[in-house]
């Protein structure tokens, strides 16, 4: 009888799954657990007015991993208001861009976790719906809020698990969503003013 050579507790190497590098998400949450200074980064978001209601953002160098980064591009985002709302249409409302930080950072949770677990997915879906009552930011009354009044997310999801192993795929990523957070415990706000004439 040949001696087991392998240790007991080795668990197998997680390959890329999803579309997901697990090996590179795995070492990376192993990294920074051990140097927690290394989680600090701060995203930025530069806005410049077209006209109208037509604004664009440019989203290329953050902070993090203790130094300053940069996207491999620029990447950009126009903002405006449809027609019925006074703007050209020639962009989502700045209401839908926050609709889609909320759906697609729960949607990576979602790949991610499920990689991390072993679970093949076929196909995700997200929807995000949010109700709002114009009667706020248009100045008509003062007992409406500006913002949305509630959110409602759904998902479809369809994957290699029970329908259980599914569902806490979800439950996992909107524990551990930033967007998530942000909406529903909020952040504090600073805003700087510099006037040019």
């Amino acid at each position: 009888m040949q001696p087991n050579t392998k240790p007991a507790n080795t668990k197998p190497a997680r390959l890329p799954l999803n579309g997901v590098d697990t090996p590179n998400l795995m070492a990376t949450i192993n990294f920074v657990a051990g140097q927690p200074e290394l989680a600090k980064f701060q995203f930025r978001a530069h806005n410049e007015w077209i006209e109208g209601t037509h604004s664009k953002s440019v989203m290329h160098g953050f902070f993090g991993a203790g130094q300053e980064q940069k996207h491999e591009k620029p990447y950009y985002a126009d903002s405006d208001h449809p027609a019925i709302l006074c703007g050209a249409d020639n962009a989502p409302t700045p209401v839908e861009w926050l609709l889609h930080g909320l759906a697609s950072c729960l949607m990576a949770g979602v790949a991610n976790i499920a990689a991390a677990r072993g679970i093949k997915l076929t196909k995700v879906k997200c929807s995000v719906d949010g109700d709002i009552d114009l009667r706020g930011i248009l100045g008509i009354s003062d007992e409406v809020r500006n913002g949305f009044q509630n959110i409602q997310v759904s998902f479809e999801v369809e994957g290699d698990a029970p329908a259980e192993k599914l569902t806490q795929l979800v439950e996992q990523a909107r524990a551990r969503s930033a967007v998530f957070d942000v909406l529903t415990k909020g952040v504090p706000v600073t805003v700087g003013i510099k006037t040019i004439q």
